[in-house]
């Protein structure tokens, strides 16, 4: 965690009558999907390029209230936007565990074992950032029993709330994952499920044929956004 002091020359900000401690994330494992959640909504078209949403950058991803935002100056707040750019351009290889309030979570194991319930909710969410907690609660779930690397998850219990709070780096490295296994992936999956559509009803069999668009949807939008996660999304704060 960078820290921006008002007494530190390095790293000084100038803040109006007031004496205020910034720490700003080093790396993607301290910004929650929940933080980027609210600052993707944040990114329209309406708002892109603007000073306000270069406020709610460093409001939101460094903990602030935005008044306090407001009081410090300008170039300062560019550096940070320029230092938080500087953190979301990295790669990203797959993170299979991570804990969460002392909770240890593991990727699931066998994607080939998906059922048909946890590819639908995967599929209908993968490619919204406003619902991406719950493609996490899919492709994320509890230990609960582990040797060496190998590990068993927990039966998929549908949305997990808290995993808004998992950290970021978790998500992008599981969407490119996902994103790079995109066609062997969907084969499989689709191969086991028309194996399956005997035993689907009705209203299971409309909801796979519909998910057929839906996963080439997904990873078109999946497509989009993977080149966005080497930088915050429409931001033009890369130089001061």
């Amino acid at each position: 965690m960078l820290t921006f002091s008002f007494y530190t020359y390095s790293k000084l900000i100038y803040c109006y009558n007031m004496r205020v401690e910034i720490n700003v994330p080093d790396s993607l494992n301290e910004i929650t999907l929940s933080q980027y959640q609210r600052f993707e909504k944040l990114n329209t078209k309406e708002n892109q390029g603007s000073t306000f949403l270069l406020q709610k950058m460093v409001e939101i991803f460094c903990n602030l209230d935005l008044k306090d935002v407001a009081e410090i100056k300008y170039k300062s707040v560019q550096e940070i936007a320029v230092h938080l750019n500087k953190v979301f351009d990295t790669k990203h290889t797959l993170i299979p565990t991570f804990e969460l309030g002392g909770v240890e979570y593991g990727f699931i194991p066998v994607l080939d074992d998906m059922t048909l319930g946890e590819y639908i909710d995967l599929d209908e969410n993968l490619g919204d950032w406003q619902n991406m907690h719950k493609a996490m609660s899919v492709l994320y779930r509890p230990i609960k029993f582990k040797k060496g690397h190998k590990y068993n998850i927990e039966p998929y219990n549908g949305m997990n709330e808290r995993l808004k709070q998992m950290p970021l780096d978790v998500v992008f490295s599981a969407m490119v994952f996902f994103y790079n296994l995109n066609n062997e992936l969907v084969g499989t999956i689709l191969n086991y499920l028309q194996k399956e559509t005997n035993k689907l009803t009705t209203q299971q069999k409309e909801r796979l044929e519909a998910s057929g668009v839906g996963i080439n949807q997904s990873m078109e939008l999946l497509k989009e956004m993977l080149p966005s996660l080497m930088q915050l999304p429409n931001s033009t704060y890369t130089n001061v």
